[in-house]
């Protein structure tokens, strides 16, 4: 019995298996440094939109008509505000969304048809569509506490505020940030006001 001689390969063959063995190497390279990238781009994503950007999702309907619910808006961290901005804070398990009136110290007083005096002065509200005197069981005029601010939703008829004891004033650690910018609906995409 004749022992039958293993055919060795041509050098193109050679040629051709080291070249693919090569590309092996260079896509499993490129699939590792990809994957990594994504993976901190997404890490990334997530810290910053925890930690200085939160994305929110409006429920209920206490900011009509400046937001609606089921829009999805952009916060900012913000250590000062002013009046006229409007704040996400928590509440509770919840997260609220209303317009920052006055600060500490202020004296906020709220007149029979609506009208918000914050330290004596008519304050400007050109986000209101109507003004109203809403749930209020707080004395007025009414002095916002030290380290705490003074909220109240643009929908006043409704809107469940610092102008309830239920709710008071909110202090820096409840605040999550400003509502700076809606992301959705897209035909409704741009800064809030």
């Amino acid at each position: 019995m004749k022992k039958q001689q293993a055919q060795l390969p041509s050098a193109a063959q050679v040629e051709q298996e080291l070249q693919r063995e090569q590309y092996r190497r260079r896509y499993r390279k490129t699939l590792k440094s990809t994957i990594f990238a994504l993976v901190t781009a997404a890490a990334v994503a997530v810290l910053v939109a925890m930690l200085w950007m939160p994305v929110l999702q409006i429920y209920g309907s206490s900011m009509t008509p400046t937001l609606q619910e089921g829009q999805i808006v952009v916060s900012v961290k913000a250590n000062e505000m002013k009046p006229g901005d409007i704040v996400a804070f928590y509440y509770g398990n919840k997260v609220l969304i209303k317009r920052y009136i006055a600060g500490p110290g202020a004296w906020v007083d709220i007149q029979q048809d609506g009208t918000v005096l914050v330290d004596g002065e008519i304050l400007d509200e050109p986000y209101l569509t109507e003004k109203h005197f809403g749930i209020c069981d707080i004395d007025l005029p009414y002095q916002v506490p030290d380290e705490t601010c003074f909220l109240m939703g643009d929908q006043r008829s409704t809107s469940v505020d610092s102008r309830h004891s239920s709710v008071g004033c909110v202090t820096q650690e409840q605040i999550i940030g400003r509502i700076i910018f809606r992301v959705w609906p897209m035909k409704e995409f741009g800064f809030v006001r």
